[in-house]
This record gives C-alpha cells, structure tokens and sequence, in this order.
C-alpha cells in the first residue's frame, strides 16, 4: 500500500498533528484503501509523546493523537515513502541533499498543495486510491517548469515554547492546509481560503 511520511524537527508538535489529520482525510476520500500515513522528525525526539499542548489542540480539533510516539528521521523512511511532506522547507532541503532520488516527491506542505491546486481538476472530480500518485508527478513536473516558482511563506511555524494559543493557531492552520492538500490529490475540488540504511537524515 501506498504512503505518505510527514516531516517536522522533533515530531512532537507539527508532524503529529499533520499526520492525524491527513489520516483523518484520506479515510474519508478513499476509505479502507487510502495510504499510510507516518511522521518522523529530522531532530526527532525519539520515543517520546506529543507534546501536551499539541495533543489538546489535536483533541480540540477531532484528531487524537494521545498515542504518538516520535522517531528520528532516517534514510530508510524517506525512501520507503511514496511521498514526503515536509512542515517547511528546511525540512524539505535537509531531505533531498541527503537523498537526492527523492527530490521529485519531497515537498513542503503549502508547496505540494498550492501545486496540485494549480493541476486540472480529475475526471468528474472522482477520488481513485491508484491516481494520487500521477498527481504529485505533475505536481513536480510543474515545479520544475517555468510556470512555478517558490513562496516566501512555504513554513509552517513551529509552536515549540509557545502558549497553548500558539498551537490552536497552528492546528488550525494544518486542519485547513491538509484538507487542501486531501483534495488536490484525490483531483477534487478544492476550496483554499484566503489565500536498510539507518542513518539520521
């Protein structure tokens, strides 16, 4: 089965919280066949919990992430992934320098979706399990044409140290970003808002 690995620092904060909720939406739009999700962190903090204050704004937001348990990125995980979502572009850059073989899956999260929003939408806007994959290698194609150029704003902010308010705020911003994100690859309609190696990656 295909999947999809999401990247933060320390996959306490971030990455859990994208992982839940892309969970939560692909289920919904493809059902028992939709693909894995997993989260790792380039500074993974490995074995330990979400932080607190990511777990409630989770819960706040109807994504349980209470059982996370962080790991350290490795080599193996990228190259394992079908496709890599990076919560920003340092993320995505420390990814592809050390495997360049998955540059053309390797994305940041507002990159891949503003990308795939800019693709036709799939025939009769009908999810297919089998044509999400088609859909990030246009993504690339189009990223690497002259039609596409990078944003400023590609990060999501890490909330690490900030108040509770700081992590609704980011929750909030996943929630809305990987529902896009859950439309561009299905080739839906898509409704944006306002605008064996171990080795550590």
């Amino acid at each position: 089965m295909a999947s999809i690995l999401v990247v933060c620092t320390g996959n306490v904060c971030r990455s859990p919280i994208a992982e839940g909720m892309l969970r939560r939406g692909l289920h919904a739009r493809f059902g028992d066949v939709a693909p894995r999700v997993a989260s790792a962190g380039t500074a993974g903090w490995g074995g330990s919990p979400a932080m607190p204050e990511s777990v409630v704004a989770a819960a706040e937001r109807g994504v349980d992430i209470a059982a996370h348990v962080a790991r350290r990125l490795t080599s193996d995980h990228v190259r394992a992934a079908d496709l890599v979502v990076a919560m920003a572009a340092e993320h995505r850059d420390r990814i592809v320098h050390a495997v360049p073989e998955a540059a053309g899956r390797t994305f940041t999260l507002k990159e891949l979706t503003r990308l795939l929003e800019a693709l036709p939408l799939g025939e009769g806007g009908a999810a297919s399990p089998r044509s999400w994959p088609h859909r990030v290698a246009e993504a690339d194609a189009l990223r690497r044409g002259k039609t596409a150029s990078r944003r400023d704003d590609e990060d999501i902010v890490d909330p690490l140290g900030l108040p509770i308010e700081g992590y609704r705020a980011v929750a909030w911003e996943l929630e809305e970003w990987c529902e896009r994100l859950v439309d561009g690859l299905a080739g839906a309609t898509a409704t944006p808002s306002s605008a064996s190696g171990t080795e550590a990656v």
